[in-house]
Order: structure tokens, then sequence, then C-alpha cells
């Protein structure tokens, strides 16, 4: 059922926001003087821009939702849809066009969207990546999915991703591997590996993921965007094909910070305007010891060279350690492993699916996946009861409590490092990658600096800032104290000023 829409001062903050980013890129001038309208210069269009063109009538939501169309198409190759709306996205995209635009109307009102598979969607199915929800057809919207609805967005498709979200390649053996848009041959991180490319390779300007171990930043920074793991509980979870409870987080995803702030605003009804975080006499916290050990090669000089920029921009960098962090952060695969099967069943039962969580998972098709759930949920590996419980009522708070007292005693008002050790490997390494020599695990590899968050239940962004010399995008993490989202999306506009956009992709 869809919500009615009561859109009132948090409408007039959105509307402004959208037409306050209206002013800034070469492709919106270019579309807006324009009376003949070229999809390349569409394409690179923000989500605000394009709603700032659309509400002054130089853009329709028709011909806007074409040409992502036409490009969807013509990136087929990144595999990046598990469904495509193609049949009816234009159909609602005309209806958008003549219902009228304005401020005081519907924020989002025509504005294309992706959203991973395993956020329910009422018109069209929600298959988390698995074989046996294949035909999963909801009741309802997931509300995280029916707020951005109900103020007008319009659903392109739903993107692939890992198998039920358990790893971090989004090499699916159900569905296919979804491909990097800056080589195809490489990884596009994940588990919301599908809206990571959509997004980098202009397919759609903003989407949503989820992320439990790192499956929004990990695709951002590997596809060259920006991705925002929210605070825990921030958003709802419900109607959400779910891993943990205690970990899971819904996060948007973009090409620039302000696409973030404006779906976060919509979801939230947070009203308070973002302005840009003054970076002159800003203290970050640098945590050399964990995050910044055995970084690969090329990597490393990207990261230190944004973090010139940073000092060079004013930011004090507090270089501190986060004590114990790599001990206190060790239980994420001890909640996850437990909460699983139980979140899956309970998912299942609410949403009516006849479906045990063991037949869910007998069905599993990627290796990787199926190796995680004998090994790990129900095999020799898997933790007990107790092993659990003390995870999650004694060592939680302790990391917790580390990271409040790290914010506290350095006085930083976010700590920064590299959102992954390395950048993205080829397409079929599950197992194993290789990091400066070494044969290392692939997902406790990349998941190693996004992981510790996840359990304390803070908030991530992390923010493109170069590529490597083989041109693989670079993305460097900014992390805040619990609740601190609107104070990282204000550090994360200033810092992307000084970092630039990357390059499209090439087709």
């Amino acid at each position: 059922m869809e919500r009615t829409p009561s859109f009132t001062r948090r409408d007039f903050v959105v509307g402004g926001l959208v037409c306050a980013a209206g002013a800034g890129t070469s492709s919106f001038a270019a579309v807006k003087n324009s009376a003949h309208h070229n999809d390349a210069e569409i394409l690179e269009l923000t989500a605000t821009e394009a709603l700032h063109l659309m509400r002054s009538g130089d853009l329709t939501s028709e011909r806007y939702t074409a040409a992502l169309l036409k490009q969807c198409r013509k990136r087929h190759d990144l595999n990046a849809f598990i469904w495509l709306n193609d049949e009816h996205v234009l159909e609602a995209a005309r209806a958008a066009d003549r219902t009228g635009k304005g401020v005081g109307n519907l924020p989002l009102r025509g504005l294309p969207i992706v959203l991973k598979d395993n956020i329910d969607t009422a018109k069209a199915p929600t298959t988390a990546g698995t074989p046996a929800l294949r035909d999963n057809r909801p009741r309802a919207d997931a509300p995280v999915a029916a707020s951005l609805f109900s103020a007008g967005a319009l659903l392109l498709g739903k993107t692939n991703m890992h198998e039920l979200a358990f790893g971090i390649t989004s090499n699916n053996a159900a569905f296919g591997a979804v491909h990097n848009p800056y080589n195809l041959a490489m990884i596009p991180g994940g588990s919301s590996g599908g809206t990571a490319a959509a997004i980098a390779g202009r397919l759609c300007p903003v989407g949503l993921g989820t992320d439990t171990g790192g499956s929004v930043r990990i695709p951002a920074a590997l596809c060259g965007i920006v991705g925002l793991r929210t605070s825990s509980g921030r958003y709802s979870t419900k109607g959400v094909v779910p891993l943990s409870h205690t970990r899971d987080v819904v996060g948007p995803l973009a090409r620039v910070v302000r696409d973030l702030i404006l779906v976060d605003s919509i979801i939230t009804g947070e009203s308070a305007a973002v302005e840009p975080v003054r970076l002159k006499g800003l203290r970050l916290g640098v945590p050399r010891s964990f995050f910044y050990e055995d970084l690969d090669s090329e990597l490393s000089p990207v990261v230190e060279s944004a973090l010139a920029k940073l000092r060079d921009a004013g930011c004090i960098l507090v270089e501190a350690d986060i004590p114990d962090i790599e001990k206190l952060s060790a239980i994420s695969g001890r909640l996850s492993y437990f909460e699983c099967m139980a979140d899956l069943a309970r998912y299942l039962k609410d949403s009516g699916i006849p479906l045990t969580a063991r037949e869910v998972v007998e069905k599993i098709a990627s290796p990787d996946v199926k190796k995680v759930y004998e090994e790990s949920v129900f095999g020799p590996k898997a933790p007990t009861a107790e092993s659990y419980q003390h995870a999650l009522t004694v060592e939680r708070p302790a990391l917790q409590a580390a990271y409040r007292e790290y914010f506290r005693t350095q006085d930083v008002a976010a700590i920064v490092f590299p959102t992954t050790i390395l950048p993205a490997r080829p397409i079929g390494d599950d197992t194993d990658v290789e990091l400066n020599g070494k044969r290392l695990p692939t997902l406790l590899t990349f998941t190693h600096n996004a992981r510790p968050v996840t359990s304390a239940g803070l908030p991530g962004l992390s923010i493109p800032i170069g590529q490597t010399a083989s041109g693989l995008p670079v993305g460097l993490e900014f992390d805040g104290p619990e609740g601190a989202d609107r104070s990282l999306l204000g550090m994360g506009l200033s810092a992307e000023k000084v970092f630039g956009r990357l390059r499209a992709p090439a087709v």
C-alpha cells in the first residue's frame, strides 16, 4: 500500500536543495541552454540537477528517463540489473510530466532511481540474488522504498548483487557477475555492486544499497562514486531481506554528496539543511595502525595524496590509533553468522513466503556463499550461542566505547582512512585475492577497513579521491560518531571539492 505523502517544511527544504544544487556542472548548463538535449550531457546530470531542470521546464522526465533506458541497453555488459522496468517506467515518466511541477509538490517527481534487489517492492520481484526467491513478489514496498516513491521517484530497476548479500564481489552464479564500469574484467565490489555499477556507468543517478560489512562503501569506492553507511537504526530495515539485524543498514549511493543528502532528507524527514563543513581547522583522526597497514602499492600513493590535499585545505590530521581496534572488531563474523538464519526465517514468515530458511539456503548457486553457510553458519566454524551472546553484550559495547573514547580524547570530528586496502580485483577471485605479492582471503581483505564500524553501528561515508596508475578508482572513508550522518555529509560536500570528480568510465 502506498503512503499518502505529507510534504510541508521538508518539501521546501528539499526543493531548496534541488534548486541550490542545480547551477554547477557544464552538463547542467548545456542541457538548460539547449533546445535539443544531448544524451551524453543528460547522462552526466546529478539527481539534484535533473530535478532542477525538470522543475524549470528545461527537461522532461520522459526525455531524461528515455536517455537512461538507452544507456541501460547500451551498457548491458555491466549486468547491473536483475530486473529492468523498461516496459512501464517511461509511462510513469510521462504521467509525472503531466501532473505538474513545483517546489510545493513532490520533491522527487519524475526522478528514476534504482534499488538493490534485496529491498522489497510491490511492483517488482525481490530476489536477493538467490534462486529460491526468483519469483518472490512482495505484498508491499519496504518503508525506505515507499518514502522515495511517495516523494515522486520512479523505479528504473532492481539491481544485481552478491547472492543473499553474503560477499563483496557481486559475482553472482544465479544472475551473472556484475562488472566494474572502469574495467569490465574487474569486480564492482559488493554486495551492492549492481547499484554502484549502474550509478557509475551513468545508467541512473542515485539508488539504495545495503551495508552489513561494507556493502555500500566498498562498491562506492571500487566504482568511483559516493556511498553512505547510515547509523544503525537511522533507516528502517523492514522489508529488506536480512543478513544480520545487528549490523544491517540501508544506505544511498550516488555520484555526488548532494544527491546523498537529497535521499537522506526524504527518507528521514530531516528538515535542517546540510551545509559544507569548513575544512580549515577541522580535526580528522588518522589511525595508521590497522587501517593503513599493507596498503596496495598502487593504492597507497593515491591515499597519501588525498591526505596531503586535506592538509593543504586546512584540515588538522591527528595521527592517533584506536587501541585494540583489530581485536575489538573481530566480533563481526560471529554476529552475522549466528543471526542470519533466524533473521531470514523471520523475513520469510513476515512476507508470507512458503519457504523455510533452510530451503532458501539449499538452493544457493554461488559457491563462495554456499561455503560460508556450510562452514561458518552450520559447520565447524559456526559460533555458539554463548560466544554470540558474549560478542553482543560484552565485546560490542567495548568496541562502541573505544570509538567514543577515541572521538573524545583526540577531539576529532571524523576518522579518515582508505575505504579498501586494495583496488578492484579480477572477477572470479572469489576465494582469495593478490595483495602485494600475497594471496589473502577475498572477503576479509576487502572488508578489512570497512568492517569495524558495522559492529559499532556508526556511520561511514566513502568518497572517490582518484585512480590508480591502472585507472581503478580509490575511495577515502570518513567515519563519525553515532548519529553524525549529516555532519559527515557536510564534510563530504567540502571534501569532494578538494578531490574533484572522477572522469566518466570509457564506454
